[in-house]
């Protein structure tokens, strides 16, 4: 089996004191990593930072197209957002990419259909900033674990309705059909956070290869008890394979 990942690592930034380590792997059961993670610590046009992970979807090329096109042009798009307001960089800059995504999938059949969920974050000193497209999650970890974005999927509709609880969610035969991504529609819609960060707060944004292998409580004990970031990057994705690894697992970890 072809066994593809990337990571990245930052050094810490002791001027800002913040550090982040990014890590995606391609799981146990798929021969084809369709995730995508960007981490920087260094401006990116009206940001002061950026994070991002991005889960495609469609054929065995397309969902790695859709991943990696859209991360890399969102990057390259909000490299040239200087001056400007920074939600509205993000927000204007995701429906700008779900267009050119669209239009990507029509120049080849076989990328036709694709897709992408998308979640991306920045600092702003003790505030964090989120958009969300998709069930790709962020949490922030604490003394406890907190869920900041809300999936886009028709098992979370159906959890909000009170048709399932979350116990059943987690194994429902739909789980995975999700009822918003980038490349879906000819506009998309991304969910805006705004959190207040506490001392000590690290931020986990992950893909749902991670989250359908974990339980909350087992992210927040792995987390907690590593001696860093990497260490639990690297501890979170080898316990996901020892439970399963159907998936592609990603993780940026930050200490903001």
């Amino acid at each position: 089996m072809l066994k593809v990942y990337r990571h990245i690592l930052i050094e810490k930034r002791m001027e800002r004191e913040m550090n982040a380590f990014a890590k995606t792997d391609v799981g146990i059961e798929r021969a084809v990593n369709q995730d995508y993670v960007y981490a920087k610590l260094d401006n990116i046009g009206c940001l002061p930072n950026l994070f991002v992970v991005a889960d495609g979807m469609g054929g065995h090329k397309a969902g790695d197209m859709a991943s990696r096109y859209t991360v890399d042009t969102l990057v390259e798009l909000l490299k040239e957002s200087g001056g400007k307001d920074p939600l509205d960089a993000i927000n204007n800059n995701i429906k700008l990419v779900n267009t050119l995504l669209l239009k990507k999938a029509g120049e080849s059949e076989e990328y036709e259909g694709m897709g992408t969920t998308l979640v991306v974050a920045s600092v702003f000193g003790n505030t964090l900033r989120v958009a969300n497209v998709g069930d790709s999650r962020l949490y922030v970890i604490g003394d406890d674990i907190t869920q900041i974005t809300r999936d886009h999927s028709l098992v979370e509709e159906m959890v909000q309705l009170g048709q399932i609880d979350r116990k059943a969610a987690r194994t429902h035969e739909k789980k995975n059909y999700i009822t918003r991504a980038i490349g879906g529609c000819e506009t998309v819609d991304a969910e805006m956070f705004s959190v207040d960060l506490k001392d000590n707060d690290i931020i986990l944004m992950c893909s749902d290869g991670l989250t359908n292998m974990l339980e909350d409580t087992e992210i927040l004990h792995i987390v907690r008890e590593s001696a860093d970031i990497r260490e639990a990057a690297d501890s979170l994705i080898d316990k996901a394979n020892s439970n399963g690894g159907k998936d592609n697992i990603s993780v940026v970890l930050i200490e903001p």
